[in-house]
């Protein structure tokens, strides 16, 4: 396959030489809040002569480029400069950069353009991490899925599986939220845990994403609903000028991607993508099949420069065998005895609407998201046996939200309110030892909530100060209909002692609805709803840190934080008591149960981050996490959460080579995740095993034990084919490079003997004989990519 390879890479060199062409930067330069044209603003290519003004449209174009990545710098008097980095150029598509410039009181003087410090918001001075297309594309290891690509950033663990959940800073992976172009969407991966987030493959497109705002901590006031981090994905916009298109074939899927005009004031982006995972897992002889198909879409109008509207959509249909045709082996029918078959389908659509003014604009915003969710599983997966396990359930939104943005002289003044329907039906059929789960459930909600916030520089842009305060409210209970019972104030400070080092500070209060799994438990059809005396969970965070800019693309911070979390729902599970706080990193449903008190936890610790933007030709990221993460167990004794890796490295580098060649690697070195041991006596009695045959955590010694620590190393390499019509790229993105292997829980599996028969323990025939199966984890993963672009 290699020598096969090289070979194709060969032949399209030797042809390309054949194409002494060369490609354009092109866009439009506006004002932030008025979104008027800025008439003569300078655009420039970084450590180049190449630059050029923009017309009384605000439009400008840098042509004669070569193929390649560049740094773009965008000034304007009485304007802050911005810089724009790792823009990519082809010779087949122009490539379209449109970019609002933010006024600058304190700037009266003539620009002279040098590099520039990176730029942060007054609102959230540190926290903020933002990653451009190129980055992501690039990414080793990340094989193009945007969750993958995430693990790079600093505060970020995931579990040590094929699964992308987020955990920031020790927080649960369900204190995260995610907006697509200012809609909000619940999940951003295929097969995702229902009550929690995460799954083991990205939806979103990457082709489509122009830039990933990723925030820690200091959210912005207008977000709300979470308690860990916040995600702002940014799309593309259509080529305003002619229809484009691309073919993706990789390791997992096939996609295929257009975007282009419809009219002069309409543009569009489409994508579609087909798993094929099902077959090559079949092939291998693994016991499950899973199988994945994404849509996404955006049409966008602007109607003058005071009105554009917006209109985007995203959605998946998942679906889960199990291949009962796979080698006996003690692993499978492990997995084949604990997987159920499922499916989910789940989509997210929404407008937005913008309108400008000369001091602002406002935002309105109307989505609706859907989830449907489904999972069956048989005792000894023979049909005629006990079901264990019939579960669907549907979860419907709809969101309607009203921002205002605008600068009153110095003062930036943002606010809003939103209001939502929530509907949440399920219908659970659930065996577990001791107790049987059978119940269906029907929930509607309505949330509301609004937000202020203010902001301003003071001497002479050496301090900027942000104040604002959010409020939330539900009618699911008596004490959540206030929503100054939410009042949730936040307050961020930045000092520049000089234009290289600045000091940066936020603290806030943040709330969470618990998930629609834990409001709409029922003990029984016809039932009340059990869990009405919950709360909203309740986050205090408080962030400080220095940062410190050279000249040359490089920023460097150190931050100290720490989390306070109170109001954590303490939930029933296998007849014992755990905070819900530590679940959320399995397949399934999580929050169906009842909640029979609430908790409090804190996760603390400091941060340090390097980051070299593309300069001459090297990028790269350092990221160095030491934290702590814990909650009070059932005894209020304080125990490690699930999350407390400890430590988090994470390296990442990169080289852009002559002729359009790219290397890079990225090296991730993770604290072992705690786990809870099981109660084997407990686990291995028949009775028990037959309709859970896995092993019963101890929650007595909740999270006693802790895995080894683990690493990672991925490796890609990128070659791009600039063509006068189109381009090819060829990549070949290994993960795990060193076949390093994993530890992972054992397993509990029954002690079979030669002829594969379950035995009894000895002297007690009441239980099976039971071991923990050593299976562990990791193997290297290679994938080769061809995308065609058109």
């Amino acid at each position: 396959m290699a020598k096969k390879l090289l070979l194709v890479i060969v032949f399209f060199a030797a042809i390309q030489a054949a194409f002494a062409q060369s490609g354009e930067i092109k866009g439009k330069v506006t004002d932030v809040y008025s979104n008027q044209p800025l008439v003569g603003a300078t655009v420039k290519i970084e450590s180049t002569t190449v630059a050029g003004k923009t017309d009384s449209l605000g439009n400008y174009t840098l042509k004669d480029l070569k193929p390649g990545v560049y740094n773009v710098v965008f000034t304007f008097l009485g304007y802050k400069t911005k810089p724009v980095f790792d823009v990519t150029v082809t010779n087949a598509i122009a490539s379209n950069l449109n970019l609002a410039l933010e006024s600058d009181n304190n700037q009266l003087a003539e620009v002279t353009v040098q590099r520039q410090r990176f730029l942060k918001p007054i609102e959230s001075p540190l926290s903020l991490r933002t990653i451009g297309a190129t980055e992501i594309k690039r990414n080793p290891g990340g094989n193009r899925d945007i969750s993958k690509v995430i693990q790079s950033l600093p505060g970020v663990s995931v579990p040590v599986s094929f699964r992308n959940d987020i955990i920031i800073r020790g927080g649960a992976p369900n204190e995260n939220r995610f907006y697509l172009d200012g809609v909000e969407i619940p999940n951003i991966n295929h097969f995702s845990t229902q009550g929690s987030s995460g799954g083991p493959i990205g939806l979103i497109n990457v082709d489509f994403i122009k830039e990933v705002d990723f925030y820690s901590g200091a959210f912005p006031a207008s977000r709300g609903n979470a308690l860990s981090s916040v995600f702002e994905f940014k799309e593309t916009d259509g080529n305003p000028d002619k229809i484009a298109a691309s073919l993706t074939l990789g390791s997992s899927d096939f996609a295929a991607a257009i975007n282009g005009p419809i009219g002069k004031k309409t543009t569009y982006i489409a994508s579609y993508r087909l798993s094929y995972l099902q077959g090559l897992f079949k092939l291998l002889g693994l016991p499950f099949l899973p199988q994945y198909q994404d849509f996404q879409f955006k049409v966008k109008t602007k109607f003058n420069s005071h009105n554009e509207l917006t209109i985007l959509g995203l959605g998946a249909l998942d679906k889960f065998e199990l291949n009962f045709n796979t080698d006996p082996t003690e692993a499978n029918l492990y997995n084949l005895a604990n997987l159920p078959r499922n499916s989910q389908d789940n989509y997210t659509v929404g407008a937005v609407y913008k309108n400008y003014r000369k001091k602002g604009f406002s935002t309105v915003v109307l989505s609706r998201n859907y989830l449907n969710t489904s999972a069956i599983k048989y005792e000894n997966n023979n049909e005629s046996n006990l079901r264990t396990l019939d579960y669907s359930s549907q979860e419907t939104e709809n969101k309607f939200r009203i921002e205002n943005s605008s600068l009153e002289g110095k003062y930036k003044i943002s606010f809003g309110a939103g209001i939502e329907t929530g509907k949440y039906h399920s219908t659970n059929l659930v065996y577990y030892p001791g107790q049987t789960f059978d119940y269906a459930s029907t929930l509607n909600l309505l949330k509301y909530g609004a937000f202020l916030q203010v902001s301003a520089p003071y001497l002479n842009d050496k301090l900027a100060l942000s104040a604002g305060f959010r409020i939330d409210g539900s009618d699911y209970a008596s004490q959540m209909q206030n929503p100054l019972k939410t009042f949730s104030p936040r307050l961020s400070a930045s000092y520049n002692f000089t234009d290289k080092i600045s000091f940066n500070f936020n603290t806030g209060i943040y709330y969470q609805l618990p998930a629609y799994t834990l409001l709409g438990y029922r003990t029984g059809t016809d039932a009340p709803l059990l869990n009405k005396s919950v709360n909203y969970i309740r986050a205090t965070h408080v962030v400080a840190g220095l940062e410190y800019n050279t000249q040359k693309n490089t920023k460097f911070t150190v931050e100290g934080f720490y989390k306070k979390y109170t109001n954590y729902p303490l939930v029933e599970v296998f007849q014992d008591s755990v905070p819900l706080a530590n679940l959320g990193a399995d397949f399934g449903v999580v929050g169906n149960s009842p909640v029979v008190g609430e908790t409090e936890g804190r996760s603390y610790g400091v941060e340090f981050f390097a980051q070299q933007r593309l300069n001459k030709g090297f990028y790269g990221i350092f990221a160095l996490t030491l934290y702590k993460s814990e909650f009070k167990d059932k005894n209020q004794n304080y125990v490690q959460s699930s999350w407390n890796n400890r430590f988090i490295l994470s390296m990442t580098a990169g080289k852009i080579l002559p002729k359009n060649w790219e290397i890079g690697a990225k090296f991730r070195f993770t604290g072992g995740t705690p786990y809870t041991p099981y109660n084997i006596s407990y686990s291995s009695l028949k009775v028990n095993y037959a309709i859970f045959p896995a092993g019963i955590p101890d929650y007595n010694r909740l999270n006693a034990n802790t895995l080894k620590s683990f690493y990672q190393i991925d490796f890609r390499v990128d070659k791009k084919f600039p063509f006068k019509k189109f381009n090819l790229n060829l990549y070949l993105d290994i993960q795990n490079l060193t076949n390093n292997k994993y530890e992972l829980q054992s397993p509990l599996v029954l002690d079979r003997d030669a002829s594969g028969n379950a035995q009894d323990a000895i002297g007690d025939p009441s239980r099976y004989r039971t071991k923990l199966l050593q299976d562990p984890s990791g193997n290297i993963l290679p994938s080769i990519g061809i995308i065609f672009e058109f």
